[in-house]
């Protein structure tokens, strides 16, 4: 009686094949749950307690990717046993496809979202990074979930070559009419990953100079020293030769003072080491030399270098107008006299021929 139960059939399909796929699915099922709520546990467990973050990505995405596929596969193994019409067949086959392609491209973004993430953290996160990876992970989200259509598309028998040609074609009309653009995104993403300047720093570039008051996708904006906002493109910035005081460890400073030309020699030998004492006295600075350099129209010049401690502007005038004013109290102790542009007209009397 029993066995007559089992060999009815229902849909093509005896009971035992209905049984059997149950017993397969249930098996299937508990087989995944095991390996999901035990080995990956564990493996998560194992993972906080070491220092790097890239075990604990590869457990968590294997984990996401996995999964899902363990169940349909217990699903597609035990459905495999029963006899099922042409549509069911293509229903679960489609099904398969869509959650391999769903996973695949999931998988993708997590790697480049990681990687990116990993990089901006290496470099020093901050606000306008993180604006830079949304920013980035848009156009990769765009150019997955493009590719993961067309591989969809393809598998479901669609002729799809038609439909990639007219993209090209209009996708090469798309990019000759915003190439400015795009060549401005670009050059956003090359200065948000190279950072050759950042918010704040104090930049020249050709006659422009002033502090980065603001980065974004198409335009950088800088706030000149006469207080007016200067307006550039990206590309204009990434395409020239920016010189960025702000990274600036020391400032060398080269300036020339002259004297009279009736000074004695013996004050101008000790010229250099007067102007030596000052600058080593005054602090964040270092001396570099000091030297008579030339004989002017009007004066004896002597040329001076140092180096000032830091990048500020202010800082580095402060130490030169207290340098200038110990200069002077030393040359009115040593009556040492400063030139300035003079004339001397010599006349002589002609004899009466």
């Amino acid at each position: 009686m029993f066995q007559e139960f089992l060999n009815q059939e229902y849909f093509r399909n005896r009971i035992s094949d209905y049984l059997l796929f149950l017993a397969l699915l249930v098996t299937g099922f508990v087989v995944v749950t095991v390996f999901k709520r035990v080995v990956l546990w564990r493996l998560r467990r194992w993972s906080e307690t070491t220092d790097t973050k890239t075990d604990t990505f590869i457990i968590d995405v294997f984990s996401k990717m996995l999964v899902p596929l363990g169940y349909y596969g217990a699903f597609f193994l035990a459905a495999k046993n029963l006899t099922l019409n042409p549509f069911l067949e293509r229903v679960i086959e489609v099904g398969g496809i869509l959650l391999l392609t769903f996973l695949v491209a999931q998988f993708l973004l997590a790697i480049a979202k990681f990687s990116l993430r990993s990089y901006i953290e290496t470099k020093g996160g901050d606000t306008s990074r993180e604006r830079a990876l949304h920013g980035f992970m848009t156009l990769i989200r765009v150019v997955v979930w493009g590719l993961a259509t067309v591989f969809l598309l393809d598998n479901l028998g669609f002729r799809i070559s038609t439909v990639i040609a007219g993209l090209g074609i209009g996708g090469i009309a798309v990019a000759l009419a915003a190439q400015n653009v795009l060549g401005d995104l670009f050059a956003y993403l090359i200065i948000m990953f190279d950072r050759p300047f950042e918010i704040g720093d104090f930049i020249i570039i050709g006659d422009y100079m002033g502090v980065i008051d603001q980065l974004g996708v198409k335009t950088t904006r800088i706030k000149s020293l006469g207080g007016e906002q200067i307006i550039m493109s990206n590309k204009d910035l990434t395409d020239s030769r920016v010189r960025n005081y702000k990274r600036m460890e020391r400032r060398r400073v080269v300036f020339s003072l002259g004297v009279t030309y009736e000074t004695p020699f013996e004050k101008l030998r000790d010229i250099p080491g007067i102007i030596d004492g000052i600058i080593r006295g005054v602090e964040d600075t270092a001396f570099d030399r000091a030297h008579f350099f030339s004989y002017g129209d009007f004066s004896l010049v002597f040329e001076v270098v140092y180096y000032v401690m830091g990048n500020d502007y202010t800082k580095y005038m402060n130490i030169q107008e207290q340098i200038n004013f110990r200069i002077h109290e030393e040359f009115e102790k040593r009556a040492i006299d400063f030139a300035y542009p003079t004339q001397t007209l010599y006349l002589s009397k002609i004899p009466p021929s």
